[in-house]
């Protein structure tokens, strides 16, 4: 293959990645008829369909999948020998890509940034926040942030966050009208706020523990809704319970805004991970983020 060639392969492998030409390009940074263009053509010079496109969909043919296979590694080690080499520099620098759920990116990353930028001004950190399960290694993730229990089997988990509890939560208004709960299976009674797995597609189950029991209801109601904030002030609208971190909703509950239930069922548990490949070599601006991450945990929060 020609070396003016190895742009459209590149972008090849973003489209196999993203199965979707809109994503690709905005990770590419070009426009869809350009890339489209790109591809064409790269499939006319190889005389073989890598792509099947629909209206809807991008997917990769037996001979796409082939090459995403024999040069995709290929393109990883290259961008790792690049970034290894900015490591050289007197002052660190490089990009470092992180996916994260909303609440971990909010209460984990976010105050983490907030410090480590402006003492590093050439290390790039790009977050997307994505309560699906990413896989961090074929989405060109560095890392991502996820609960201990989520986090495979083969991946460096570096514990970053302090210990978790979920809460149940309504408003006064809406006690005043329904019985509060006094045992999970009560929930069957109640409306309650759901939210969608996007990995799953099912709804999220709530996950209840006591006295060494473990208990998962499904719940149902009106309204399912995945954005945080949306879940807290449906919640304060009276519209129905939310299970969510307790830290989330901590100060309605002191102010009497919202009114906390079956708090004997919510146990304590690990929090937040930083997870990443154990083969890969990282770079110094890598290493740097990761020490903030679990420094930040190790100081006391006040």
């Amino acid at each position: 293959m020609l070396k003016e060639n190895f742009n459209d392969l590149m972008a090849f492998l973003i489209v196999a990645q993203e199965r979707s030409f809109t994503r690709a390009a905005a990770r590419l940074g070009l426009s869809q008829s350009a890339l489209s263009h790109s591809m064409r053509n790269l499939e006319e010079r190889m005389g073989i369909r890598l792509l099947t496109r629909t209206t809807r969909s991008v997917s990769v043919t037996q001979a796409g999948e082939r090459l995403l296979e024999r040069i995709g590694p290929h393109f990883n080690d290259i961008e790792i020998e690049l970034n290894a080499m900015k490591d050289m520099r007197d002052v660190p620098a490089g990009n470092i890509r992180v996916t994260a759920g909303e609440h971990a990116a909010d209460y984990i990353l976010w105050p983490v940034l907030r410090t480590f930028l402006p003492q590093w001004p050439d290390i790039h950190v790009e977050v997307t926040v994505d309560n699906a399960l990413t896989d961090i290694v074929s989405h060109r993730f560095d890392a991502g942030v996820r609960l201990g229990e989520q986090v495979a089997k083969d991946m460096v988990a570096v514990p970053i966050g302090p210990p978790m509890r979920m809460a149940v939560v309504g408003s006064p208004a809406y006690f005043a009208r329904h019985r509060p709960p006094r045992v999970p299976s009560d929930l069957q009674h109640h409306r309650c706020i759901t939210m969608r797995s996007l990995t799953l597609g099912g709804l999220m189950p709530w996950e209840f523990a006591h006295d060494g029991k473990e208990l998962r209801v499904k719940v149902e109601g009106q309204l399912t809704i995945n954005a945080l904030h949306h879940r807290i002030d449906a919640a304060k609208a009276d519209l129905g319970l939310i299970y969510l971190p307790e830290d989330t909703v901590s100060h309605e509950i002191a102010e009497g805004r919202l009114v906390r239930v079956l708090e004997a069922w919510c146990d304590v548990f690990p929090g937040y991970y930083l997870y990443y490949p154990s083969r890969r070599q990282h770079t110094t601006a890598f290493s740097l983020f990761v020490a903030a991450l679990r420094a930040n945990r190790e100081t006391p929060q006040g």
